[in-house]
């Protein structure tokens, strides 16, 4: 991980979870005096005891490393508050419905912000027998390409991810209105609005 959990999180995490340095000290099986030396940054939990510690705290390990506690508001599962996250160093694309966090390769990941396609990045979606069909104005080196498309409504989310040298392409079966985003390696992720008919942003 790029983060090693520091004592002001331990005590702010603690307290937050209305726990005592002794009823948190009971759960890890350590003495209260541990944690204070902890809370102090007088030292810090071996690595052993920071899956323990992340569970005694009721969040994720990658929460309690980063000091960040997301609570994802996202009852409803609404795929429009879809979120993208793409690894710089494998990758890999993971999507959520709702705030969250994300690791892969050692490193928390951002979620990706969309943005309007520039020039550089036209993008082309053509309404036909039930179809959307996409295609990215992009070239496809092994440098710069681009990452994936994706077609998103209230219900339902479809993502193909493509690779350098390939086609900058992708066929969906429609679903009514929603978004189509692709999204560049080196420059992010871009958006437009569908509905069958009408393309726009």
């Amino acid at each position: 991980m790029n983060h090693y959990i520091t004592g002001a999180t331990i005590k702010r995490l603690r307290e937050a979870a209305g726990m005592t340095q002794v009823e948190l000290a009971a759960k890890l099986c350590v003495s209260d005096k541990t944690i204070s030396k902890w809370e102090t940054a007088k030292g810090l939990p071996d690595i052993t005891l920071i899956e323990p510690l992340a569970n005694a705290l009721k969040i994720s390990v990658i929460e309690l490393l980063s000091g960040d506690c997301v609570t994802n508001a996202n009852r409803s599962c609404n795929m429009k508050r879809s979120k993208f996250y793409l690894c710089p160093i494998c990758g890999n694309v993971i999507h959520t419905t709702g705030e969250t966090v994300i690791s892969c390769c050692g490193i928390t990941l951002p979620a990706l912000e969309a943005e309007e396609p520039d020039e550089h990045h036209a993008l082309q979606v053509e309404y036909a027998d039930g179809e959307y069909h996409v295609t990215v104005q992009h070239g496809m080196s092994k440098a710069h390409y681009i990452s994936f498309i994706a077609y998103v409504t209230d219900a339902s989310v479809e993502m193909v991810k493509l690779y350098p040298e390939g086609s900058a392409e992708a066929r969906f079966f429609s679903r009514g209105r929603g978004d189509v985003y692709c999204c560049c390696n080196q420059h992010g992720l871009m958006r437009v609005r569908v509905q069958p008919g009408r393309i726009g942003r």
